[in-house]
């Protein structure tokens, strides 16, 4: 069975925004930040970049890593799922002789 592979931005709005009841609007203000950029991000057309995923953590008081790994797992899984065939076009160094 594959699990979901749940976008930053979801987690960003289920997770945070919801249960503090802070809007996407304000967070963004807060955050110093364009609303358009959190907009895209709870949309899951944004990638966190290193800069947000800053805000975030001192913002919400997690760790910075938190959210660029959460970023890194969904481009990670992305890739295996949607990605070139990689194995079939690339040959491990071990087997080029």
């Amino acid at each position: 069975m594959t699990r979901p592979n749940i976008h930053p931005g979801e987690i960003l709005a289920e997770e945070f925004l919801k249960p503090t009841g802070v809007s996407a609007a304000t967070l963004a203000g807060h955050l110093k930040i364009p609303r358009e950029r959190i907009d895209a991000i709870v949309q899951g057309k944004r990638a966190v970049c290193v800069d947000t995923a800053l805000r975030l953590s001192h913002y919400f008081g997690t760790s910075d890593r938190f959210w660029l790994e959460v970023q890194l797992s969904y481009d990670l899984e992305r890739a295996r799922r949607c990605g070139p065939p990689i194995k079939s076009e690339v040959r491990p160094l071990d087997q080029r002789i």
